[in-house]
Parts: C-alpha cells; structure tokens; sequence
C-alpha cells in the first residue's frame, strides 16, 4: 500500500493537496490522524526550511512517508513582506481578515502599478531516501480592497496578472488550475509518479 501524510491540519489546504495527488495513493493522511504530533515550530529562515521542518518531524514521528507546503506572499514594494511571516502578519494567532487588514494599510497609498507581488510555494517530500523540494509560483498585484470572497487567506486582496481576476473571485476549480499551489502539486506529482513507477 502506498500511504502519504500531508503535514498539515488545514482543511483548505489539505482539500486542494488531494485533489492533484489522491491518484497516487491509496490512503492519504493529515496531522489531524496524529494528534500527538502536536503543533510544528517553523522557526526555519526561508521557506524550503520550513516545509521540510514539517514533513520531516511528521516522517520521524511516523515513518511514512510525508509531504508538507509552505507559502509565502512576496510584495515589492514592502522588501518581501510579509515573506515568511506570511500566515502570521497580524501576530501569532491572526486570522485571515487581520492578516489582510495589516497589509492593505501597510500599502495604502501605493499606485497599483507598483503593488507587484507573488505567492510561491515550496512542497517538501520526505521519506528517508528520496526527499526533494519542488517549488510553484504566481505573479499579480495587491488590490485596494477585497474583491470576492472564496478562497482562503490573501485571496481575495492577490489579482492574478495573467488571469485579470482576484484569486477570491475564481472557484476551486479555476484556482487549482493556475495557482502557486497547483503549480507546486503539479511538479510535485510529476516527480512522485518517477518514483512509483521508474
């Protein structure tokens, strides 16, 4: 049996994690199955360290194989911020609305031609022998206010360049198709599928 944890116990991420690789496996898990772990200190400088800090403490508490993300949300013209502090930009426990709130108020008054920004995500695989990072990306703009609002986290605020729409207005569906996470998941089921079956 080919088994995989997703080092990680939110939902929203979890849902798009396993929509790209529940082929490959024939039971995928979450730190939701293992309480004991308990909550990951990311206390890594960049967010290769921080992925693999993830799944490598979920493959040394379990001995399966594990796979973590990270995300960051890059802004130029706030040197990189909120960068790895991106799910904690407001403070500690912030939830998304804060999190926004902190940054639309750390721009106001920025041009939209210079509010470039990107999300990239690294997923980290671990499992003793083959472990590898892969890395996605997605370039847009920080609006002025929210537009839409599915999505999860800086949705509703990212304007996808390419796509000329707010990534809180685009469905699960067309997320998962251009998305920093999709991209990542696509890479990452690439390189799985090398492995399983070479």
């Amino acid at each position: 049996m080919k088994n995989i944890i997703i080092a990680s116990s939110n939902e929203h991420k979890i849902s798009e994690i396993i929509t790209t690789i529940q082929p490959f496996f024939d039971k995928i898990y979450s730190l939701s199955d293992f309480p004991e772990i308990g909550d990951i200190k990311e206390d890594g400088t960049s967010i290769v360290e921080n992925s693999f800090i993830k799944s490598r403490v979920t493959f040394n508490h379990t001995k399966l194989p594990s796979m973590a993300d990270d995300t960051v949300l890059e802004v130029d013209c706030l040197m990189g911020d909120p960068g790895i502090y991106t799910a904690r930009y407001a403070g500690e426990n912030a939830t998304y609305e804060e999190n926004m709130s902190k940054l639309l108020e750390n721009m106001k008054g920025v041009p939209f031609n210079e509010r470039t920004a990107r999300f990239k995500t690294v997923v980290t695989y671990v499992d003793g022998e083959n472990d590898f990072f892969v890395e996605g990306r997605l370039e847009g703009k920080i609006l002025e206010e929210r537009e839409g609002s599915l999505g999860f986290g800086y949705d509703p605020i990212f304007y996808a360049s390419k796509q000329k729409i707010s990534l809180g207005n685009m469905s699960l569906k067309e997320k998962n198709e251009i998305s920093h996470r999709a991209l990542a998941m696509h890479k990452f089921a690439d390189k799985i599928k090398k492995l399983m079956y070479v």
